[in-house]
């Protein structure tokens, strides 16, 4: 359950969208300020809009600025307006994903900076935070770069130095990422949870936000964390959508699965990590569980999935067809409109050279868009391979030679394979949903010429 943290009076609340929506619309900065800062106690403030780039190679385009640019632009922005308004009264910042990271890296600016304003003159809300101690993907494998994507993991959001609320959604992969990612099926969850879980923070239901549990903090703290739970696993949204079967089956493997998944995390009843949520906390190798805990809870899973699929068996039943359902399907004939079809003049198919010349057009600029969006997928494509087959590389020697001066050969062996299979599943998760969408779309394309094309048959 939310409670409201410590307000600054009135002011003013620059809100930021998030990647891919550098204009908040009107709607967007109402939804936000009503589900996220009216209830930490900044109802007062005079919501604006700030515009920032919000850019993100590839998943905003080939010809979009890389992360680290646009982050780089968006601190410069924020700063600026923050160090304008300060002067005309107090200050709370709303950022969200990628605004989250330029919100936490204007933290770390300012506390270095001898002319900054007080905790009592400014504040913070962040949602989906990348940077989020204890679970954001950026803190996980903290001050690791990918040159050729243009974007560095920047490491854990300030908790000490402005008021600071923190919303993160359970399994919400770039924020709620596993602490021990050879973990595989948390992996893949966490990147089903990137996708599915991290674009719904606006859409979050009143229920869904009363749901939110205060995580536990440890030592001096200005920052309080919230963790708002999630019904399903990301991970069987796509068996879900599958008729018929997809739910039954979802609901049968899910509590077992659910288990499986939680282990990444430390825990097979959480979904987080149990630690202190301000503490900035990175990948580790092996949880601490007990077996027995684990065996127990996937017995308990098994029976719980059975009666679960039960449930959905019965809620799906379908309905049993009336004599009226009959009586109509009867009545319906197709072969007028087919007759119609096929008697159609001959002289009704002639096509202008005004019609020939539009669907020619048609066909070029389809076939254009089809190649285009291709060579987007591509591009994006070879630059991961490479950050994949160059930069993981770099990063394992040094995590082995980490491991040797701890003097823990478990941990030089097995981080590398740890943080591999975390980095790699969670992009090739990423890329395999970025091409699926390409051959959708290509698909798309080669119907619509086709259809184009049939057209100009006479």
């Amino acid at each position: 359950m939310m409670t409201p943290a410590r307000a600054l009076g009135d002011g003013t609340g620059f809100v930021m969208g998030g990647s891919g929506n550098p204009i908040p619309p009107p709607t967007y900065i109402d939804n936000v300020v009503d589900k996220f800062l009216v209830p930490g106690g900044y109802g007062s403030y005079t919501p604006e809009g700030l515009v920032t780039p919000e850019q993100l190679y590839p998943l905003t385009g080939v010809e979009s600025l890389t992360l680290d640019q646009s982050v780089d632009e968006g601190v410069t922005i924020l700063n600026n307006a923050i160090t304008s308004q300060i002067p005309d009264g107090n200050v709370v910042i709303f950022g969200y994903s990628q605004s989250a990271l330029i919100a936490s890296l204007e933290m770390e600016r300012l506390a270095a900076s001898p002319t900054a304003p007080s905790p009592d003159q400014l504040a913070f809300v962040l949602i989906g935070d990348p940077m989020n101690p204890n679970g954001g993907l950026f803190e996980r494998f903290d001050g690791l770069t990918f040159p050729t994507l243009g974007a560095t993991l920047y490491g854990a959001t300030p908790a000490d130095v402005y008021p600071t609320t923190i919303y993160t959604i359970e399994y919400d992969g770039a924020a709620d990422f596993p602490r021990y990612p050879i973990d595989l099926l948390a992996d893949l969850n966490a990147a089903a949870g990137f996708y599915f879980l991290h674009p719904t923070y606006p859409d979050l239901t009143s229920a869904q936000l009363d749901s939110a549990i205060q995580l536990p903090t440890e030592g001096p703290t200005l920052t309080t964390y919230y963790m708002i739970p999630t019904e399903n696993l990301p991970l069987l949204d796509p068996l879900r959508e599958i008729p018929v079967v997809g739910k039954l089956l979802a609901d049968l493997i899910q509590p077992d699965l659910t288990v499986l998944v939680n282990l990444g995390y430390g825990n097979p009843d959480y979904g987080w990590s149990q630690g202190p949520a301000n503490v900035a906390t990175p990948f580790a190798l092996l949880p601490d569980v007990n077996p027995r805990t684990v065996v127990d809870d996937l017995v308990q899973g098994a029976q719980q999935g059975v009666q679960d699929a039960i449930a959905a068996v019965k809620s799906s039943a379908p309905p049993e067809p009336s004599m009226s359902d009959l009586s109509t399907l009867m009545t319906l004939d197709p072969l007028p409109a087919l007759m119609h079809a096929v008697h159609t003049p001959a002289s009704d198919w002639v096509i202008s050279p005004e019609t020939l010349a539009s669907e020619i057009t048609n066909v070029a600029n389809t076939v254009s868009s089809v190649l285009s969006n291709d060579y987007a997928t591509l591009l994006p494509t070879a630059d991961l391979a490479l950050a994949l087959g160059i930069t993981l590389p770099a990063y394992d020697a040094n995590l082995f030679v980490d491991g040797l001066e701890q003097g823990s050969l478990l941990n030089a062996v097995g981080d590398p394979i740890a943080a591999d299979l975390g980095l790699v599943s969670f992009g090739g998760f990423l890329e395999l949903i970025a091409v699926n969408l390409a051959i959708d779309s290509t698909l798309n394309g080669v119907i619509s010429v086709i259809n184009d094309l049939l057209r100009l048959i006479p």
